[in-house]
């Protein structure tokens, strides 16, 4: 089963943001990062941000928090305020009606 790993700050500004979208398009991450996919929420008027990033496995998220936990704190969005762990047992990029009228 898939794992999230979902990461608080605080202080995030749209120009932090917007420099970190051309980061990531011209980057590459970090040696040994397995993620699947991430996904980055901001709320500028708050100046926070949430980072979500999914992994395969149990295995690959110990990996990824390991070299996530190591990054020179420059590299985050802001002030990470909390991070926690989560079962992901379905995602799938389109809703249908149903899910919708819940």
């Amino acid at each position: 089963m898939a794992i999230a790993r979902v990461v608080t700050f605080d202080g995030v500004s749209k120009d932090r943001i917007e420099e970190m979208k051309r980061d990531m398009n011209s980057g590459e991450r970090p040696e040994g990062l397995d993620a699947t996919e991430f996904i980055v929420l901001h709320d500028p008027e708050a100046e926070k941000s949430q980072v979500i990033l999914f992994f395969e496995d149990e295995d690959a998220y110990r990996r990824g928090d390991e070299i996530l936990n190591t990054l020179p704190a420059g590299d985050t969005p802001g002030q990470r305020t909390s991070v926690r762990s989560f079962a992901a047992p379905s995602r799938s990029l389109a809703l249908n009606q149903r899910c919708l009228r819940r």
